[in-house]
This record gives structure tokens, sequence and C-alpha cells, in this order.
């Protein structure tokens, strides 16, 4: 019988899901990176992780199934066999088609092969590639700890079908996400909610991958923009703006184009769809040089002089570790928050999370 004493409450169940283990810390050579979450709460809205795809996904069987699909779906379907993937099945279809050839077939085939021979090798990739995840809800409160939820559910939902089909993350995966968090038109007309009302689940998110050069592509949707520290200059760099794309915080924008548009309720529309050329890069150029990642309970990403007491702490503690250096910046933001106590504004008071690449 279950001792009721030990079931979790939802808050509990909550915080411990939206908190990664440093078990999951991904191991890839030249790059040290730690990342921990302060709630302002019991539980609070922000998420981050460790997308360790050595760890989480089996690269080995992946390549596999992979190079054995390649070489499956260039064989015929012998007479009376049962279909055995989705090739064969398209190729039953094709066959009931008017002008229907062998070479149509044998072309199909190919192409299809083709396209395996290439997940394997972007597979390969992920073996040297570590992901960032890091999501704010809005609020700090158990709603807003669901919302971070969805959003964690609904990528690794979506991660599993990007492996499949191309081997690696895609722009798609992260349009599907916003897609998500959209509201619905339904859902408000069965609630009897107005569009001026506002009511929405709204988070940003930033999502990016790393590799053993220091490359850190990613994607912005409505989250503070990333801080580059140079262990050189001893200081943030200035980074240009131009090559910072940033999309509306989840949900807020679709696409002119989405089939499902009339289904949301968007503030504007985007004129194309989320592609790689909206994936910006920063380069960590050499050892010592730190990428950090926050909400903005820790800094809201434009205030100067927030900026510069940030600076000042990784200019004192840029030389440890990863850890030691998120440790350092989670304790500024938190006496931050006794100022403001004291201030009377503890309703100012927000989750705090840092994520810490370094480049050793």
């Amino acid at each position: 019988m279950t001792n009721i004493s030990t079931v979790p409450s939802i808050d509990e169940y909550l915080r411990e899901r939206l908190m990664p283990v440093e078990g999951a810390i991904p191991q890839i050579p030249g790059i040290e990176m730690f990342g921990n979450s302060i709630p302002a709460g019991t539980v609070g809205g922000d998420l981050f992780e460790y997308i360790n795809f050595q760890q989480r996904y089996d690269l080995d069987a992946r390549i596999q199934q992979a190079q054995r699909l390649s070489k499956e779906f260039l064989d015929p379907l012998p007479a009376g066999a049962a279909v055995r993937n989705s090739v064969d099945d398209h190729v039953q279809w094709m066959r009931g088609t008017q002008g229907y050839t062998l070479k149509m077939e044998a072309d199909y085939r190919f192409a299809r092969s083709s396209e395996q021979i290439r997940v394997a090798e972007d597979l390969r990739d992920l073996y040297s590639t570590a992901g960032v995840l890091v999501v704010d809800a809005q609020g700090h409160g158990l709603i807003s700890a669901k919302i971070a939820s969805t959003v964690h559910d609904t990528f690794h939902a979506l991660m599993l079908t990007e492996l499949d089909r191309y081997g690696k993350t895609t722009p798609m995966l992260l349009e599907n996400i916003n897609l998500r968090l959209a509201q619905s038109v339904t859902a408000r007309n069965a609630l009897g909610i107005t569009e001026k009302e506002g009511a929405r689940e709204i988070a940003t998110m930033l999502y990016g991958e790393v590799d053993p050069l220091g490359h850190f592509r990613f994607a912005n949707f409505g989250h503070p923009p990333p801080l580059v520290f140079s262990a050189e200059y001893r200081k943030f760099m200035k980074i240009d703006d131009d090559h910072m794309v940033q999309f509306l915080a989840l949900g807020l924008q679709l696409p002119a184009h989405h089939p499902d548009l009339k289904k949301y309720y968007s503030l504007n529309v985007r004129q194309t769809e989320f592609n790689t050329a909206d994936l910006p890069e920063i380069t960590l150029m050499s050892p010592g040089d730190i990428l950090v990642l926050y909400t903005d309970g820790v800094y809201d990403g434009s205030d100067q002089q927030g900026r510069e007491q940030v600076e000042a702490v990784m200019r004192e503690h840029y030389l440890q570790p990863a850890k030691e250096i998120c440790n350092a910046l989670l304790d500024y933001a938190t006496k931050q928050d006794d100022i403001l106590r004291q201030n009377g504004d503890e309703a100012l008071i927000d989750d705090k999370t840092v994520f810490i690449v370094k480049r050793t």
C-alpha cells in the first residue's frame, strides 16, 4: 500500500522534472557547461536542460537503422510480399496512378535511400554536439511551471520525429513548438475569451547547439540575448544586433503561409517560415571565453547598469569552472532580491536561471 506522505505534491513534481541532474551534462571536448535555476516560489516557470544526445538517444542504433533503410528502400518489393516500410507503401500507391513507370519507382527509391544516408551522416555529428534549452514562462507559480513543462514535453516529442526523419534538429521543430503555444481560436471561443483580453500562455525560449570548436548556433523566441565574455579583454563583447535574429515569444507570431493560420490568434504574422537563415551563430573564439544564457530574473538583457553589474561578477569569477561561475551569478541575483524586498518591491522578484558554456 502506497504511503501517501511519500507522494510528491504537484509543485514538487514539476520542480523536480524541470531541473536536470548534473549527470546529464554533455561531455564535449573543449567545452565545459553548467546551469542552475532558483524559483521565486516553491516552483517556477524557468526551465533549463542539457540536451545530451549521446546519453538520451542510442545514436549507434539510429545510425544502423538509417543504413539499413538506405539499402532496404532500394529493393523492389517482391510480388505478393507485405509492405516493409513507408517507401513500399508509397510505391504501392504510385503503381495505381496514371503514367506510372518503373523508372519513376527507381528514382523515388533512390531519392529516399540517399536521404537515409544523409540521416546517418548527420546523426554522427551529434556525438560531438550538445544542445541547450532555456525556457521562461510568464509568472513564477504553478501555472508557469505547467507552461514550461508543456514546452519541455513538446520539444522532446518533436525531437524524436526530427532524429528519425533528418538525423538532426531543424527549424520545423521550433516552428511547431511556436504553434503549440499559440492560442487556438476554438479554445478561446469555447471559453468565451475575447481577443482583447489577451489571455495567453506566454513563454520565451532559447534553444542552441554547441560543438567542440565553440560554435553556438541558436534560435531565440523573445528571450534575453546571450552574452559573451572575453577572457582576453575581461568584458562582455559587443555583438552586432543585425546578427541577433529574435522572434516574439512563443505562440505570438505565426508565419503568414502556415496552413492553420486561421485557426489561431497571432499578434502579427511573419512573411516567411522559420528557416536556417534565422539561426544566428556565436563563436567562442579563444580558450576561456564564456557564453552566458540567463532569464530576466537575473538580468533583463537591456539595462546598462545591470549589464555592468553582471560583467563585474564575471570579471571576478571568469577563471573558475563553469559551475562556480554559474553559482556566482545566481548569488548576485539573489542579493538583488534582498534589495527589492528592502524597497518593498517583492512583486518584482522572479525565477532565476543561469547557464554557462565555457571554452576550455
